[in-house]
């Protein structure tokens, strides 16, 4: 495995959660908290686990908040903060890929919620794949309201379709990019699940590592179930929770 002190890491938390905000939370979304902890706190914790050091973070206009949590609570990261608000998920991807350069980089949405373990279990299983292939992580745990549904050929660990209304799994919000970047067309894309569908139907080399369970926190309830997992609760030390 290549030393995680190499490995840059990069998380996307530009989004306004609206959805949350319908819900009751006056808070940007990288602070809303899942046991008392915020979104932002947990994907922290998941980079110290695994030794990885050096992070480009994208947050909104809005998000003053967690500009000063970061402050106040980021200082053991060699941090690079991005304010702006961008017209996409795919457009934030990219601005984020754009700072990461020159080594293997893991990114992650700030409503992606898994144990830690997990998370260094992707970035272990990365390294392992040929030096240019992109992993995305899976989960056969299905709590989206619009899933993006992978077809994983479990022979040689490849995605052989992304998107349509079924799959194996479903995307579960976890990337990693080889050092050496692929190529992607001058048009762009609307969204990030559009480019990385791309890169599947040009047979890009795109494996799939499978999590158990990762909670995508977007409503009120996707927090209480996530909690009721025992995620959240104990810095470094995640809750045992039923698996299947």
């Amino acid at each position: 495995m290549s030393s995680c002190s190499t490995i840059q890491g990069g998380i996307i938390a530009a989004g306004h959660g609206s959805r949350l905000r319908a819900d009751g939370y006056h808070v940007s979304k990288p602070m809303v908290p899942v046991a008392g902890r915020p979104l932002i706190d947990l994907t922290l914790d998941r980079f110290r686990t695994a030794g990885i050091r050096r992070l480009t973070i994208i947050i909104n206009d809005t998000s003053d908040d967690c500009r000063q949590w970061l402050r106040d609570h980021a200082g053991d990261f060699d941090l690079d903060l991005i304010v702006r608000a961008t017209p996409s998920s795919y457009a934030s991807f990219q601005t984020v890929v754009s700072r990461l350069v020159g080594a293997p980089a893991v990114i992650t949405t700030i409503d992606a919620v898994m144990p830690v373990n997990d998370f260094y279990t992707f970035v272990k299983s990365a390294t392992d794949f040929a030096k240019n292939a992109i992993a995305l992580g899976l989960t056969d745990h299905v709590d989206d309201e619009n899933p993006l549904w992978a077809t994983l050929d479990v022979a040689d660990g490849r995605i052989r379709q992304l998107g349509g209304s079924h799959g194996t799994h479903v995307t579960a919000g976890l990337y990693w990019l080889p050092a050496q970047r692929p190529a992607a067309p001058t048009t762009g894309f609307a969204r990030l699940r559009d480019y990385l569908g791309w890169l599947v139907a040009e047979h890009q080399p795109v494996c799939g590592i499978v999590l158990p369970c990762v909670f995508d926190i977007d409503r009120a309830r996707d927090i209480a179930a996530a909690e009721a997992a025992g995620f959240g609760r104990e810095r470094g030390n995640w809750a045992a929770h039923e698996r299947g």
